[in-house]
């Protein structure tokens, strides 16, 4: 079973879309799937506009259609809405063949905080883009009625996992910073609304850790904040197990795998009451998390919330329950049972909603 999957987000990006492919396919992989990535490393690019760290691929209809034929995929997945997403979902319509989609970023919200474009055109597009597909994944509830009520059809589940081996709490791990430690992990840019955490009084230390557009205005306005620029790996994990709370500011993000590994790290969370934390944190409010309106309230009560607790919750969303997920939606869209049963994908996850 070859699942191509078609991406404008990938290296050197760090982002929450390019994680959770990697993971994806790592651990379909296991499950008897081979997903092949159409990615904007395989182009010439120029930069967005704004952002350079972004990278657009000069792609053509022609050389998209190439790619597909060499791969011979079973199934197409777009992922993004980006040049290389809107040309094989170009070509998927030309040759009729069936292909999903996924949800992963508020478009509309993020284009409206750095340009005068209404959010409603945003969305009329997105909706054609994606109901042209036999299925949309989302990852949370909340996105999925906010999805449904914007005329979006056949939406799917599709939640994060953690990698808990690598995020976990770690007694000896310590930043050398007057504590408690509240910290932030993401892109630094405007829409991440990363100066509600860093304008708050709060006791002890502030840490950002990620890079973007907004980096170095941020540095200069809030000096005594610490700015450790994008980590991964060990390095991001050390500073996850250094810290004490996880502060969220957003409100435009579709979930945050952060909050997940901020949790497998033993870090409660601090955020808003919305789209993400809310499906997140939700359910665990005041166990695991705080979420308020009044964000510095969130961040000092979240400092009574036990590690325990948040460490115990992120052990129960696994990377090989999302992938299941991904492959069985993929199999649903194309109503192909045999080869679900021929590759052991037996568990089939409700469609939300149908047209």
């Amino acid at each position: 079973m070859r699942v191509l999957v078609a991406t404008d987000a990938w290296h050197p990006q760090i982002n929450g879309v390019v994680r959770s492919l990697e993971h994806t396919a790592r651990e379909a992989a296991q499950l008897g799937a081979e997903l092949c990535f159409l990615t904007p490393q395989e182009f010439r690019t120029v930069p967005l506009p704004s952002y350079n760290e972004i990278r657009l691929s000069l792609a053509t209809p022609r050389m998209i259609m190439k790619r597909i034929e060499a791969i011979k995929p079973d199934f197409v997945h777009v992922a993004t809405e980006g040049p290389i997403g809107m040309l094989v979902r170009r070509a998927c319509i030309a040759s009729k063949r069936t292909f999903t989609t996924s949800y992963h970023t508020k478009f509309p919200e993020y284009l409206s905080a750095r340009a005068p474009v209404p959010e409603r055109l945003t969305y009329a597009w997105l909706r054609s883009f994606h109901n042209a597909g036999g299925g949309v994944m989302v990852s949370t509830a909340t996105l999925e009625r906010d999805l449904e009520g914007r005329g979006f059809k056949r939406l799917m589940r599709w939640t994060r996992g953690v990698d808990a081996d690598l995020f976990r709490p770690r007694p000896d791990a310590t930043l050398n910073l007057p504590g408690p430690v509240f910290l932030f992990v993401g892109r630094v840019a405007v829409e991440k609304n990363i100066e509600a955490f860093l304008a708050l009084d709060l006791p002890g230390s502030k840490v950002v850790v990620g890079g973007g557009p907004a980096l170095a205005s941020l540095k200069a306005k809030y000096p005594a904040v610490h700015f450790t620029g994008p980590l991964e790996g060990e390095a991001l994990a050390q500073v996850y197990a250094s810290s004490h709370v996880f502060v969220f500011p957003s409100r435009t993000d579709t979930y945050g795998i952060v909050l997940l590994e901020a949790l497998a790290s033993g870090l409660p969370v601090a955020a808003y009451p919305v789209t993400g934390p809310l499906d997140v944190i939700g359910p665990e409010q005041g166990t695991i998390g705080i979420l308020d309106e009044d964000l510095r309230t969130a961040c000092l009560k979240a400092l009574e919330l036990s590690p325990k607790a948040a460490r115990d919750f992120a052990l129960r969303h696994s990377w090989r329950e999302c992938s299941r997920q991904f492959l069985d939606n993929v199999l649903i869209a194309h109503d192909i049972g045999p080869i679900a049963r021929r590759y052991r994908l037996l568990r089939r996850p409700r469609i939300l909603s149908r047209a």
